[in-house]
């Protein structure tokens, strides 16, 4: 696997039985996927997608019926690599009457953190995640934005080069919702790689660079998330100082006519609009790839 390579699924295929071992659900079918290092990768797409067993794939905490799934080149049921993830659940369970610095310190007990190392991850958590001022009440007390926040930083206790966030701002409040994307663009620019499942189609149009959007277990569209929602048969040009004859005869004369070109390009819908599309022409026509991707 490349070293660019972080997570690497091959025909990755998982199928739910019965008690009598008969097909009851196939929830992920050949999926194929690489993320690379450095990037943050939604995997989107509505309830049973896919995209929780897909998580639950890479952590190990399920096995395949088919095919691989590779973790920084390592099979993912081989749990040790998870020393180098993180991981924070759609649900966090954290013990309630713990405060924050207790949680956080118990959580780095279990990575075998010394004691100056945790008090150290402890303080700098707290403060990124902005739970200063309540980092001593227990938890019981805290609202679910507040849960939010001590979840993150349980979930990067043990500095993780892979980070897997699942519904990241459930909860928050569009302050919160503000930071908590902004510290997801801070963890990319630090060299970390996360993978992201949200229904907030807005928070990862803000934050991804690509996205995987799942139906029913497959894969229907991969890309970059700027190329994805580029309108390709459509061409928007802005200009200022554009006299009337200039607008008649744009395209040949803005520059001669002494306009400014400010933008010439394709127009974009919205990632709303995108799984919408995706979602209808799959029911439409099953088993189909919707736009036969465009991967960059």
């Amino acid at each position: 696997m490349p070293n660019d390579v972080v997570i690497e699924t091959r025909n990755l295929t998982k199928v739910y039985r019965d008690f009598w071992g008969r097909q009851k659900v196939r929830a992920l079918k050949a999926l194929d996927l690489e993320i690379r290092r450095g990037e943050i990768f939604g995997l989107l797409g509505p309830n049973g997608s896919g995209k929780t067993t897909t998580i639950k794939l890479l952590l190990g905490l399920l096995f395949p019926t088919s095919g691989r799934a590779l973790v920084f080149g390592r099979d993912a049921t081989d749990v040790t690599k998870n020393e180098r993830i993180g991981y924070l659940p759609e649900e966090s369970y954290l013990y309630k009457f713990l405060s924050a610095e207790e949680t956080l310190d118990f959580y780095g007990r279990l990575f075998k953190m010394s004691r100056r190392l945790r008090r150290q991850r402890t303080a700098e958590l707290i403060e990124q995640v902005g739970l200063v001022r309540a980092k001593r009440r227990q938890l019981r007390e805290y609202s679910k934005g507040m849960t939010r926040r001590i979840g993150l930083a349980q979930a990067l206790i043990n500095d993780p080069e892979l980070i897997l966030l699942d519904e990241p701002t459930t909860g928050l409040d569009p302050l919160g919702t503000r930071d908590m994307k902004q510290m997801i663009l801070d963890l990319r620019d630090r060299g970390k790689t996360i993978v992201m499942c949200s229904h907030q189609l807005d928070d990862v149009q803000d934050v991804c660079d690509r996205i995987a959007i799942l139906y029913e277990g497959e894969l229907k569209e991969l890309g970059r998330v700027d190329s994805l929602l580029k309108v390709h048969d459509v061409t928007e040009i802005h200009a200022k100082k554009v006299s009337d004859e200039t607008q008649r005869q744009i395209k040949q004369l803005i520059e001669r006519d002494g306009g400014e070109l400010v933008s010439m390009g394709n127009p974009t819908i919205t990632l709303e609009r995108l799984f919408l599309d995706i979602i209808e022409e799959s029911e439409a026509h099953p088993g189909r790839r919707v736009r036969g991707g465009r991967e960059a």
